[in-house]
């Protein structure tokens, strides 16, 4: 056998779909076997495999072993003279395989090769071709010079970016996510090393083969598309501390005392570092505006409130309005989040459902005030179009500008190009209008040459770079069944050498359209499946709900807690839910419910629990739950289940 081909996966499952389908184009001609080895997924990547490749061998963990450990288990079954670590993340072109295995059969020297390879937006990924991450490499790295140098022998060396991406070179380290190894230099320098949970793995494996008397090659002379290169969350406390402690386990294992001492305090330092900014940028990327919004609220009660006592001549009790005031303003800010007015686009209706609610919900707390700290009602209806009017002005600044969450708006109306033959564009179609899709344009593009000179088509593949430059495309969709991995890279490389554009493919007989953004999160498949208490819309909303709830729920204690039987209940829960441990409305009990997406566990529960169901019964209403999701739903199941009288 000439080939085995690994792929290690993990709540993955429409990537992996991808994957395979471009590997079985790829292995034609080749006798191979392919190997899956799934790490306990709960996103049904199991029943895909059984249902759509019944000839993969499928190894089923019943946890999260980690890369090296899976990866290890594939080797271990594989019979094929070269053994090739495959990402379930990738797409490979028709001739990746045998161009390699030819290059392989040529290079007596080679004991593993990597291949040139581009993120899901066409960008080359550098990490494709790598240096040893010595410790001055790492110092290079760390501190930035790589970055502002990325061409210098000295300062370049960790993506050795001073070698042409389009030869072919010995290399020190090759990327895991595409790493072609011959079986007998597994036989003889082992296997994965599996102290490496994730990260490292690779960059061990591959310093191994070289002290082995191996060359690592870059093969520029074929591509893949590797999503995980965009997608990863590589800002992230999480993904920092787990990669640089992979770095120091390697280390460890190769490096001297001294300088092991010295590349692990380069690493603390970078953690750190790292660690700071990427929490730095969170808190200020989410919240800027609800802050702002907090501050501009008090400022403008009190201005209003001054203006009212110099007309009036009426002088307000100053502890009143040092309490009542930030109150009042807490409030409001707290509407704007539950109806997500601190993410883009803006939207004028949800803004006046904001003002609104939080004006009720004021005037309802000013009238349970003892008539000694009560100040005028006027003062709160120009309070509230005063914030009203704040409101708008603070994210129209923020949209024009491209601050905070407005700097990632994904244009939500897009203008979108859709590659592929009519079927399969009229399918895709049908697709992003179930998803309700906001589309402000499409454009279709043909193929062909001939088939563009149809009334169907607006324009050809062999136009693409110039089509999107003139009608500011913003999107382009490949319809895979009609064009090859190979030419869906090269024009993704070819438009984003000029412009700014977001790629997606639909894979042949596929419900889900895939993009770079979409590993971890369902945001960008339009699909009918479960998706939408997932978006990040509805996460903000729920959580802003759960918060505002809480306060209100507190400050109205003393009128309810004796007239209803289950304020008890939620008294006792209100830091659980305000600290983010649990949210105040959760899904039912069934088994359904960890192929749910993922919410925290609930107070109370959609069912009515004075009602007996049956599983199944409940299992709909779980997921009409998670698929047509409305805050407005937890409000009423939550004044449903509080407001029972004894």
């Amino acid at each position: 056998m000439e080939l085995s081909i690994i792929i290690v996966n993990y709540n993955v499952k429409h990537f992996l779909e991808q994957c395979l389908k471009s590997v079985y184009k790829a292995l034609n001609g080749i006798k191979a076997e392919i190997i899956v080895v799934d790490n306990n997924s709960i996103d049904g990547s199991l029943n895909l495999i059984k249902e759509k490749f019944k000839e993969v061998k499928l190894v089923s963990n019943k946890k999260n072993t980690g890369f090296s450990v899976a990866n290890n288990q594939g080797i271990k079954m594989a019979k094929g003279k070269n053994i090739l670590l495959l990402n379930p993340d990738t797409i490979v072109q028709e001739d990746t395989f045998i161009k390699c295995l030819e290059f392989l059969d040529n290079h007596k020297d080679a004991g593993a090769l990597g291949v040139k390879m581009y993120d899901g937006n066409g960008r080359f990924l550098p990490e494709s071709k790598r240096g040893l991450p010595t410790p001055i490499v790492a110092f290079y790295k760390i501190f930035g010079l790589a970055y502002l140098f990325p061409q210098s022998k000295v300062f370049g060396s960790y993506h050795l970016g001073f070698l042409s991406k389009n030869k072919d070179h010995k290399v020190d380290i090759l990327s895991g996510a595409f790493m072609m190894i011959k079986k007998e230099v597994l036989e003889k320098v082992g296997l994965l090393d599996e102290a490496f949970f994730m990260y490292g793995e690779d960059i061990d494996l591959s310093y191994r083969i070289k002290k082995a008397g191996y060359e690592n090659y870059y093969f520029s002379q074929t591509n893949i598309i590797h999503y995980k290169g965009e997608s990863t969350k590589k800002s992230s406390i999480n993904y920092v501390f787990v990669f640089y402690r992979a770095m120091v386990i390697f280390a460890e294992k190769h490096f001297s005392k001294q300088n092991v001492k010295t590349f692990s305090s380069l690493i603390n330092i970078a953690i750190y570092l790292r660690a700071s900014i990427a929490l730095t940028q969170r808190v200020l990327k989410r919240w800027t505006l609800p802050i702002l919004d907090f501050i501009f609220f008090i400022g403008f009660i009190f201005g209003v409130s001054g203006l009212y006592q110099k007309f009036t001549e009426i002088l307000l009790p100053e502890e009143t309005l040092n309490y009542l005031v930030p109150i009042y303003a807490l409030i409001w800010s707290c509407s704007n989040n539950i109806f997500g007015n601190q993410n883009p686009p803006i939207k004028y209706l949800n803004l006046v459902k904001a003002n609104l609610m939080g004006l009720i919900i004021i005037l309802t707390f000013y009238a349970l005030l003892p008539k000694s700290i009560q100040f005028s009602r006027a003062i709160i209806l120009v309070s509230s179009i005063a914030c009203f009017l704040i409101s708008i002005f603070t994210r129209s600044t923020f949209n024009f500008l491209k601050i905070g969450l407005f700097k990632n708006n994904l244009k939500q109306t897009q203008i979108i190009a859709l590659v592929g033959s009519k079927e399969e564009i009229q399918r895709t179609e049908n697709l992003m209008t179930i998803g309700n899709r906001n589309k402000k344009k499409v454009f279709k593009i043909s193929i062909s040459k001939i088939e563009n000179n149809t009334e169907f088509y607006d324009g050809d593949i062999f136009q693409l770079n110039e089509f999107v430059n003139v009608n500011k495309i913003t999107e382009v969709i490949f319809c895979a069944k009609d064009i090859s991995a190979q030419n869906i890279i090269y024009s993704m490389a070819d438009v984003n050498s000029k412009n700014s554009v977001d790629f997606k493919i639909i894979p042949e007989k596929s419900q889900f359209i895939i993009g770079s953004q979409s590993i971890y999160s369902n945001e960008t498949y339009y699909t009918t499946e479960l998706n939408h208490i997932n978006s990040l819309e509805n996460i903000t909303k729920k959580r802003s709900f759960d918060i505002y709830i809480s306060l209100v729920l507190l400050l109205m204690s003393p009128l309810f807690i004796l007239f209803f039987k289950n304020y008890m209940k939620a008294f006792k829960n209100i830091n659980t839910v305000f600290i983010g441990n649990k949210t105040w409305i959760g899904y039912e009990e069934s088994s359904f419910k960890n192929k749910l997406p993922k919410i925290k566990s609930g107070i109370f529960s959609i069912v009515d629990n004075d009602k007996k169901m049956e599983e199944e019964t409940v299992d709909k209403i779980n997921i009409i739950y998670a698929k047509d999701y409305n805050i407005m739903l937890d409000l009423k199941i939550l004044v449903k289940n509080i407001f029972k009288t004894y």
